[in-house]
Parts: structure tokens; sequence; C-alpha cells
């Protein structure tokens, strides 16, 4: 009963011995209670400091209980002191850190102008990330290039997902086809959906990004280097225009877990990942953007590139892209 006080279950019996045996000795206690002398004269310490038992005023070598209800006022007393100090203290740090804030925006300005604020460098990132993941509140959205994930990656994220799917927050992440050839990022979407998270797959992606309660955007400021720098956008037509193509690609993509559409052939006989490497080639990239864009190895797009050449019987890589125009295989894509 007394735990809430900080008082175990020793001193707990010495308060009902005393109260029990008003004007009791030192050593009747000891021997009723069967305590050592030490661990006795520790609970009387810890009860008077709380003013429940008091060395009687005639003789010190005997104790007697406190009204409860008095003892009790005294420790609400002294604790509303040191919470009203602890909240006078709260308010200080938010006094200086708005200060500070100020300060920071000040001596910074360029960083922040229209709706868009720059950050720099991967730390600079996280710690901003961190704070505006704490105020959401109905849903995250990502696009996730790069083929697998790195285990320290998503050991780091799990934490922070955790707590966001606890809440009640949506997310859904969109990784790359190829990363179902990564056990471990399989294993992390497998706990992740085990949360109630919701994670696809989609042949290739466009932009690394996360969209916050459909409000705020982060995205890249070089997509060949994602540490280097963010953007965080809050201006509402971009953010729209960046909501919509996550929904479009998320429609088209292929639940992670289950069954597997991904191997699944078109028409044409080419699964979404052929398919989308030939769409990648008749643009113009070559085979290291191409296995960027996939989240593969050069090696690996460069064995999709021929085996396409094999499928359009062609021998070189213009013909091939002659010969996919003629079959219709990159229709609108001239």
């Amino acid at each position: 009963m007394l735990e809430v006080l900080g008082l175990d279950g020793v001193c707990e019996n010495v308060y009902r011995a005393v109260l029990v045996h008003p004007q009791a000795e030192f050593d009747t206690l000891r021997v009723k209670l069967g305590l050592p002398e030490t661990e006795l004269r520790h609970a009387l310490d810890r009860l008077s400091e709380l003013a429940l038992v008091r060395p009687a005023f005639d003789q010190p070598h005997r104790f007697r209980a406190v009204d409860p209800e008095i003892g009790i006022q005294a420790v609400i007393a002294r604790q509303q002191e040191r919470l009203a100090a602890e909240q006078q203290r709260i308010e200080q740090i938010r006094l200086a850190a708005a200060r500070l804030a100020a300060d920071f925006t000040v001596a910074r300005p360029h960083r922040q102008i229209d709706g868009i604020e720059r950050l720099d460098g991967i730390e600079e990132i996280r710690e901003r990330i961190a704070l505006l993941v704490h105020g959401v509140r109905t849903e995250v959205m990502t696009l996730a290039p790069g083929g697998a994930q790195s285990e320290a990656s998503m050991e780091a994220a799990k934490p922070q997902d955790q707590a966001l799917l606890e809440r009640g927050v949506r997310m859904r992440t969109l990784y790359l086809d190829s990363v179902r050839n990564s056990p471990a990022t399989v294993s992390y979407a497998g706990w992740l959906t085990e949360l109630n998270g919701e994670v696809r797959t989609t042949p290739s992606l466009p932009i690394r990004l996360i969209l916050l309660d459909r409000r705020i955007a982060i995205v890249p400021t070089d997509e060949g280097d994602s540490r280097a720098g963010a953007l965080v956008l809050s201006g509402s037509g971009t953010v729209t225009a960046l909501c919509a193509l996550f929904d479009t690609i998320w429609d088209s993509a292929a639940p992670l877990g289950g069954a597997s559409s991904c191997d699944r052939k078109d028409e044409r006989g080419l699964s979404p990942q052929e398919a989308e490497a030939l769409r990648l080639l008749g643009q113009g990239l070559t085979d290291d953007a191409v296995a960027k864009r996939l989240g593969v190895s050069p090696r690996t797009a460069r064995r999709i590139a021929a085996d396409l050449m094999e499928k359009l019987g062609a021998r070189s890589r213009f013909q091939a892209g002659a010969r996919a125009v003629a079959k219709g295989w990159l229709a609108g894509e001239e």
C-alpha cells in the first residue's frame, strides 16, 4: 500500500507495528519484527523522512506514529513544491529552446524559404526526420529505391516504426521488386506487416521519398547520394502532387509476402521487371543506370538486357529498340 510513497514492505511492517504498539522502544520493535538493527534503523529513518513516525518528545528512544492524514499532507506539500520547481525549470528550458531556435533561423535564413527547408548531411536529416515523425498523426508513406536495405538501417528504424504503428499510424512502404531476393529485407517487411504495416514492391521507383500526414514531403537533394542533403517540402501543391505519385505506384504494386505477382508474364511474355527494364532502355539509359533504377547489380541488368534482345531476336541494342517499337512493345515511349 505504501509503495506509492517509495516505501518497501519492511517500512510498511515497521509503520504498522508502531501503530499497534504506540510508544514502543527500539529494542521492542526489533524483537517483535525480527529485524536486524541496521534494517530497522533504515526503515525508521525513511518513515521519519516522510513524517509518518516521530520519536516521542520526552523519550527519544521510543517511537510514535503520526496521524497518517497529517503525515501524508506533509508529503504531498513537499511533492507539490518539487513539481512546481520542476515545472518552472521546464518552462525555462522551453524558453531557452525557443530563443536558440530563433538564433538558428537568423544565422541560417537561407535554409527555409516558402515552404522549402534544406537539410545538410545525414545527421541533420536523421534529426529532422525524427522530430517530424514524432508529430505524425495519421499516415507515413515511403518510396524506398536502392534495392536491399542494410540490416543496420532496418534495426535502427524498428523502434521508431513500432512506436508509430502502436499509435495507430498507417505505414505504407514501397520497395523495389529486387528486395524479394534479400532475406533480411523480406524479414523486416514481415515484421512490419505483423504490426499492421503495409509493404509492396514495384519494378522501379522514380525517387526516394517520405510523406508525412500528406502535409510534408522529404526528398533528397542528390538522388545519387541521399546522405548528402534533403529538402523538407510543405507547399500544398507540391506535396499533393507527390502524394498522387505515391498512390499511383502503390495501386499497381505487388504486396510483399505470400504469392508474388512479380514473376507473372504479360501479353508480351515479359515479367514486370523485364518490362520496366525495356522501358528504361528505350529511354536511352545505360546498363548501370538501369541497374540502379531496378535495384540490381550491373551484371544482372546486362543479363536482363541480353534476355530481352534474345526475345526480340535482335543482335544489337539498336535493332532490339527498332523491333520493340515495331512490335508495339514501346508504344508511347518515342
